[in-house]
């Protein structure tokens, strides 16, 4: 089943499947920050503009557009 993360439980660590965006520099960003196929993410907190990730030591504010290209 595919999931992003707008669907994932607050707290609970999930490990990037995919991200499906055409954007090569938003890829490259993302990448820089340690999100890409493979890696463990975890939602910290949904709001309504999106949501607050985790990412290795970092936490991230990323917006729906973005957590819906991210599926765990």
């Amino acid at each position: 089943m595919d999931m992003n993360l707008l669907s994932a439980e607050e707290g609970k660590e999930y490990i990037v499947q995919s991200i499906n965006t055409d954007d090569e520099e938003l890829n490259a960003f993302l990448f820089s920050l340690g999100c890409y196929s493979g890696e463990p993410i975890t939602v910290v907190s949904h709001m309504r503009s999106g949501c607050v990730v985790s990412i290795k030591d970092g936490r991230y504010n990323i917006d729906r557009q973005l957590a819906e290209a991210i599926e765990i």
